[in-house]
């Protein structure tokens, strides 16, 4: 095992074992998030009031429905990727590719959550609550990925 200056006695490959597992993890709950709003939308479909939506709504909705998807199958990349090099001592590249494909994941989310957010406000109060509960919504989800990259920024340069 190599001695690592960072309290972790681990080689490359078990360090890129313990990363992908990371990975997954967090896909674990994104995607348990994701599969939770994709059913929310799935279920508006066919409830009596969706005939009442006017085409900007339907739109809206549509959009939410193509964001959900794009979600779900950027979130399932990873597994993917994986499965299609297993074995092939690589795990070091399909970190790298996950790492990415995770962070796509939750951009897309982001914007998913606060269209979710506008539509329902949109549809239960008027579109202009839609276009505040977006702004502020997305605001939030600002500050928070904001937040994330400074303490990313703060934290000692670190390869793990």
């Amino acid at each position: 095992m190599q001695n690592d200056t960072r309290g972790r006695d681990e080689t490359p490959e078990e360090r890129a074992d313990r990363n992908f597992g990371d990975i997954l993890q967090e896909l674990r709950v994104v995607l348990t998030g994701t599969q939770l709003v994709s059913g929310f939308l799935l279920a508006v479909a066919f409830q009596s009031g969706f005939r009442d939506l006017d085409q900007d709504e339907v739109m809206h909705y549509l959009v939410l429905v193509a964001l959900a998807a794009l979600a779900t199958l950027l979130g399932l990349t990873p597994v993917l990727v994986h499965r299609l090099h297993f074995q092939k001592r690589i795990k070091q590249e399909i970190v790298r590719l996950a790492n990415v494909l995770l962070i796509a994941t939750l951009v897309v989310v982001s914007v998913l959550l606060v269209g979710v957010t506008s539509f329902i406000f949109e549809v239960v109060v008027s579109t202009g609550a839609g276009l505040w509960a977006s702004m502020v919504c997305a605001a939030v989800v600002v500050a928070l990925w904001a937040l994330a990259w400074a303490a990313r920024r703060n934290a000692p340069q670190r390869d793990d």
